[in-house]
């Protein structure tokens, strides 16, 4: 019972120490009683161990999971069930392969191993076809972007880091205290605890204070039409949200707007892609585009072309019937007022409501169920490069469609591709107001810091905001609010260091790990203790 009990707390600490309502403190103290509680069962002389260790994990992850992303149930029940189970399930794995490695290594390997092996996890979480990074623990910290600003050099895999070490020196603290009943222990364990908290966010304070803004800026206008995706969205034509589009910006454009932005989707009804310059979309594109010169409009579409042709037919096309198929894309556009146009199709896909994970395999087994996560049914067709749109005056900006914001490597793809500033157009409506859109616009913080680009973020329903480089937010309109936001973008084209050297702490975290798990393989005498 006490071993569930401590399940349960490091499940409590997790969860409310997770953004926006958390305080990301208690996460530093999060996985303590969980490696105590497998610490006692590794030593106990119980049946089952594997099991018990797995089970107690298990609570703690679960317990994380539903309290963090319980909001996935108000688009689909059974999406949330699945998205939190199995989860849950992937990091309770993660844990039963590290009290494997620890009881056949000593402290410092084991603790070595399952910092190194959970920032594989994640890592791995950003990029095969099951992903879902949403609770990768870099995370935490973007409602205390002043704590995290050193992002520009590590990325959210400096925060996973620095959360796991405090928690193996509180976890071995524990054990040291316990063993030797010393208080100078826990004196020299508060000295190392004060100073791995507390300098790393001294440097972030430094870092800030000595960060001098870019001085180039332009001017946008956000628009949030506020369409109820189950109720208004699908039911509205392309026209009248085209004609709600131009009227908003036709009255709050100023002789200083360069961009106008608008949601992912905004024009749902699906246009014909090769079709899309006699499109209502390409239309309302250019008479926004059109009412101040060098004004650009950004835009989400639905596309989809159809054909025939069998050596068209890629991984991710649709089958209607024998020789009929069609490709899908959730798209943005732009379109400058000259007309000129250019298109971006998104790339990072939601599980199961975008695409089919890995359907060679699960294809024979499911047919062509689609695990609904709320949204679409249909699988997208991608694009493999980041591209970037140009606007007015030699000035870029990234296309970033809604889940595509929360991939921090991926979006210095775009940067990488002379981005000067991030645009985020996204449709968050399908959660309702919940903690998942206001996480998600939290995130968009993070890649801000990372990248040292504004970002300016178009949300149907809100969060619509304007975030400047240092993850500050300047300018927000609210959840479930009509209207528009007009602010000055900075502009940069500096690169940080993680936006030219992506992820290395888990390239790096790959190495160890397999080398710590081979050497336990091996096997090593260890200490109960260290």
């Amino acid at each position: 019972m006490k071993n569930f009990l401590l399940a349960i707390l490091s499940g409590l600490l997790l969860a409310f120490g997770w953004p926006v309502n958390g305080f990301p403190l208690l996460l530093f103290f999060g996985f303590a009683p969980l490696l105590i509680a497998e610490f006692n069962i590794r030593n106990s002389e119980a049946k089952f161990i594997k099991w018990k260790v797995f089970g107690v994990s298990y609570l703690a992850f679960f317990i994380w999971n539903l309290l963090t992303t319980y909001w996935i149930y108000f688009s689909t029940p059974f999406g949330g069930a699945f998205a939190i189970l199995a989860n849950s399930l992937l990091m309770s794995i993660v844990f039963l392969i590290y009290h494997i490695v620890a009881k056949r290594t000593g402290f410092r390997a084991s603790a070595s191993f399952f910092i190194s092996f959970w920032i594989v996890f994640e890592k791995i979480h950003l990029g095969w076809e099951f992903s879902w990074p949403w609770l990768n623990l870099g995370n935490a910290f973007s409602e205390y972007v002043k704590w995290i600003q050193w992002y520009e050099f590590t990325g959210t895999f400096g925060g996973t880091l620095w959360i796991l070490l405090v928690n193996f020196i509180i976890f071995k603290t524990i054990l040291s205290y316990t063993e030797f009943k010393d208080r100078g222990i826990l004196y020299l364990a508060t000295l190392k605890l004060v100073l791995l908290i507390g300098l790393p966010i001294l440097t972030s304070y430094i870092i800030l204070w000595n960060y001098e803004m870019p001085k180039n800026k332009i001017t946008a206008l956000i628009l949030q039409p506020n369409i109820n995706p189950y109720t208004e969205k699908y039911n509205t034509n392309d026209t009248a949200i085209g004609d709600l589009l131009l009227n908003m910006s036709r009255e709050n454009i100023t002789d200083s707007t360069t961009i106008v932005l608008a949601p992912e989707t905004v024009f749902a009804d699906g246009t014909v892609l090769s079709r899309f310059d006699n499109s209502e979309a390409a239309f309302y594109g250019r008479q926004i585009a059109s009412l101040q010169p060098k004004l650009s409009f950004l835009g989400g579409v639905s596309f989809y072309e159809r054909f025939s042709d069998p050596s068209k037919v890629g991984p991710q096309s649709n089958k209607l019937r024998e020789n009929d198929w069609f490709n899908d894309y959730n798209s943005a556009f732009l379109i400058e007022n000259n007309s000129v146009k250019q298109i971006y199709h998104k790339s990072k896909l939601v599980v199961g409501v975008e695409n089919f994970p890995y359907q060679g395999i699960l294809k024979p087994i499911l047919g062509d169920v689609m695990i609904d996560l709320g949204g679409t049914v249909a699988m997208k067709t991608t694009q493999p490069d980041r591209e970037v749109f140009n606007i007015a005056d030699s000035i870029t900006t990234a296309p970033i469609i809604c889940y595509e914001s929360i991939y921090g490597e991926y979006v210095t793809g775009y940067v990488k591709n002379n981005a000067n500033f991030l645009s985020i157009i996204t449709n968050d409506a399908w959660w309702g107001n919940t903690a998942g859109h206001r996480q998600h616009a939290s995130y968009a913080k993070l890649r801000a810091i990372e990248t040292r680009r504004s970002v300016a973020r178009s949300a149907n329903t809100g969060i619509s905001e304007i975030i400047n480089p240092v993850g500050e937010v300047e300018h927000q309109l609210g959840y479930d609010k009509r209207g528009t936001l007009s602010g000055e973008i900075i502009l940069n084209d500096e690169f940080t260091f993680y936006a030219e050297h992506g992820d290395y702490i888990a390239r790096i975290s790959k190495f160890l790990a397999l080398f710590i798990f081979l050497f336990a393989i091996v096997g090593f005498k260890r200490s109960k203790y260290f």
